[in-house]
This record gives C-alpha cells, sequence and structure tokens, in this order.
C-alpha cells in the first residue's frame, strides 16, 4: 500500500511591521495574504507594494453602512443598473494596484462584459463610481492619490468623504476636483441618476 505523504502545516507568525518599511508581492502573493488575513483590509499599489490597513472603527463602519445601504437600495429601486460593492471589496485596476473602495458601483453594461476569469478573486475592472470614506487615523495625501489613481484608471465619479472637516472632495473625469463645505446631500448626477446621499446620516 502506498502512502501518500502529507503536506507540512503552514506555522503563521505574527510580525511587526514599521511603516518605514516597504514589502512587495506579486498579485499571486496578494491573493494568498489576502485569503489569509480576512480580518485585514489589504492593497497593493501599481508598484507591487503592500498596504495594510488595520479594521476600521464603529463610526467609520456606521458611515460605510449607510453609505452602502443608500447606494444598494438606489440599485435595486432601479432595476438593478448594476452592481453595488462594500469595503470588502477589492478590484485590480488596469495599472495592476489591487484596490478595495469604501464604496462602489459598476454598470450592468461594464460588469457583464468581463469574463468568467477576469471577474476572479480581485475582478480586473475599475468601478465607474468609487466613494473613500477618510477615518480619524487616515492622512488625507495618500486618499487623494487614491482618488486620482481610481479617476485614471476608469472612475466617472468619486467622492473623498472627510467627516473631520465636513468636506468632500468630489473627482469628475477631465474637471477640476470639487471641494465642498459641509453639504447636506450629494447628487449621482448622470452616473448614478435619482441617487441622492443624504450627508446628515453621514455626518452624524
Amino acid at each position: 500500500m502506498v502512502q501518500t505523504p502529507t503536506k507540512p502545516e503552514t506555522e503563521i507568525l505574527s510580525l511587526n511591521l514599521p511603516r518605514s518599511l516597504k514589502l512587495h508581492v506579486t498579485p499571486e502573493q496578494f491573493e494568498i495574504l489576502a485569503a489569509c488575513n480576512h480580518e485585514l483590509q489589504l492593497e497593493r499599489t501599481a508598484q507591487g507594494e503592500l498596504i495594510v490597513n488595520p479594521p476600521t472603527g464603529w463610526e467609520t463602519g456606521k458611515r460605510n453602512s449607510r453609505i452602502t445601504g443608500k447606494l444598494d437600495r438606489w440599485d435595486e429601486e432601479n432595476d438593478g443598473l448594476g452592481q453595488v460593492f462594500d469595503s470588502s471589496t477589492a478590484f485590480t485596476l488596469p495599472n495592476g494596484a489591487i484596490r478595495s473602495p469604501d464604496a462602489s458601483w459598476i454598470s450592468r453594461e461594464r460588469w457583464e462584459t468581463l469574463t468568467d476569469e477576469q471577474k476572479g478573486t480581485f475582478a480586473n475592472i475599475c468601478p465607474d463610481f468609487v466613494v473613500e470614506l477618510r477615518s480619524a487615523s487616515d492622512n488625507l495625501k495618500p486618499l487623494q492619490e487614491k482618488m486620482q489613481e481610481y479617476m485614471d484608471n476608469g472612475a466617472r465619479l468619486g467622492w473623498l468623504i472627510d467627516p473631520q472637516n465636513r468636506t468632500v472632495a468630489v473627482y469628475k473625469v477631465g474637471l477640476e476636483v470639487e471641494i465642498l463645505s459641509n453639504p447636506t446631500e450629494l447628487s449621482g448626477e448622470d452616473i448614478l441618476p435619482g441617487f441622492v446621499l443624504n450627508m446628515r446620516r453621514v455626518w452624524g
């Protein structure tokens, strides 16, 4: 009787990494890391640098839930114009980065053009609409750079929401970034027709 050798168990060790140390991973390595670290939100830059984001606090989680919930209800009321995704979803952008917006939406037409392989674990597409929500521990500049990356890779509308300063930076294709101070509502315009986000629900 021939016995099949068992695979050695992988020992998992904890490692604290200073922010000044940059680790680079391939897309395949990133997928393995993401599968082993569900409690973390991992991202990968276009240059292959691994970004580790800790879990959000309850305030950010509450705001995220309200934004995604409102977006999902709007899509359902409009006969499923596309696909809505929450903050746990990562996408492989055309430039090779793997990014996770806090909320996002992709039109049905664009989503259905993807093959099963392209949809994969981290779908090879940049959402039409993206939201980034600044938490208390987030530096603003990396979020601004991330928003610009979305726009450079195919997004048509983006909102960078900053509860600390009660501002929203609105990103549109071919236009300068518009800064709104303490807006009461945001419109999805022609990208998300009829979608209006009540900012009182987000600020509160």
